[in-house]
């Protein structure tokens, strides 16, 4: 068959919920352009319903994830990285036509968002060193601080930078054994939603990401008074936006982080990694070490 008698096989973006591929409930879409105005796709237009199934997906998951070892997750963060390494070239298409770059410039972006996320990968066993430690106390016990994941956590993802400010935002989320309930850039989200297909595709446990398009207010509204959310990150909300999902994240004293001007190409430094962490700190006492009354 000659190559022009083809039809074109035009991709129909998808939710990503639970390990699996939903359309949104509400049977919406929305166009998603380039920057020249060029049409792109059809996006999932996400629901309330949406986002509280979202919210009960990453619920399921935190378990397994949190319980699972540091070394575990690294493991897993890097096998992803491997997997965007082995579909950079769709990638760099995807993030140039979401952010107008030139093809080399988006090849660039897209390099830097997979040494992130490999960044990020090597820190999962490693946090626990920097944040937690022994206390020294005056008596004869042990007194140990760790670092123990927040739970779930919303996820608005920036605006203008589709892939390396998504991965930046949601990478040290899942790295210190959280799940997440992403919200993408509402007007560039493709690239968080073939983000969605490498992670179903590698070892990343079926919740553990679950991947929303749409309007940013109305599905981040949900998300910020929802009483299973633990914890939002206001990264891709504007300031007004930022305020009123605060003050709804303020009824069940949800963890906030507010919106903040990033440079995502700057080495990120540990905060996201410690912003969604709790600190257990576990006191037990000594015991004698034989008749010489010694302790330990």
């Amino acid at each position: 068959m000659n190559a022009v008698d083809r039809l074109n096989v035009l991709k129909t973006y998808k939710l990503y919920v639970g390990g699996k591929f939903p359309r949104s409930e509400s049977g919406r879409v929305y166009e998603v352009t380039d920057s020249k105005g060029k049409w792109l796709a059809n996006a999932p237009l996400s629901s309330r319903k949406d986002a509280r199934d979202a919210v009960v997906a990453a619920r399921k998951a935190f378990g397994g994830w949190s319980g699972a070892t540091a070394y575990n997750r690294g493991q897993v963060l890097y096998r992803v990285a491997e997997m965007l390494e082995g579909r950079r070239d769709q990638f760099t298409r995807e993030v140039a036509d979401a952010e107008g770059l030139s093809k080399s410039k988006a090849a660039a972006v897209v390099d830097a968002t997979i040494d992130r996320w490999v960044w990020y990968a090597g820190w999962t066993d490693k946090i626990a060193q920097v944040v937690g430690g022994g206390n020294p106390v005056a008596g004869p016990f042990f007194n140990l601080s760790s670092p123990e994941p927040t739970g779930v956590v919303a996820v608005l993802a920036p605006q203008e930078s589709s892939f390396l400010g998504l991965v930046s935002v949601l990478a040290p989320v899942i790295a210190t054994g959280n799940t997440a309930v992403v919200v993408a850039s509402e007007k560039s989200p493709l690239p968080a939603l073939s983000l969605a297909e490498v992670l179903a595709t590698s070892d990343v446990p079926g919740g553990v990401v679950n991947v929303l398009s749409g309007r940013t207010a109305e599905i981040a509204a949900p998300l910020a008074a929802h009483q299973d959310v633990n914890a939002i990150d206001l990264a891709g909300a504007d300031e007004a936006l930022a305020k009123e999902l605060e003050i709804a994240a303020a009824d069940n004293l949800k963890r906030v982080l507010r919106p903040q001007p990033v440079d995502y190409a700057d080495t990120p430094g540990i905060g996201r990694l410690t912003a969604f962490l709790e600190t257990k700190t576990v006191w037990h006492p000594t015991g004698s070490l034989g008749a010489s009354g010694s302790s330990y």
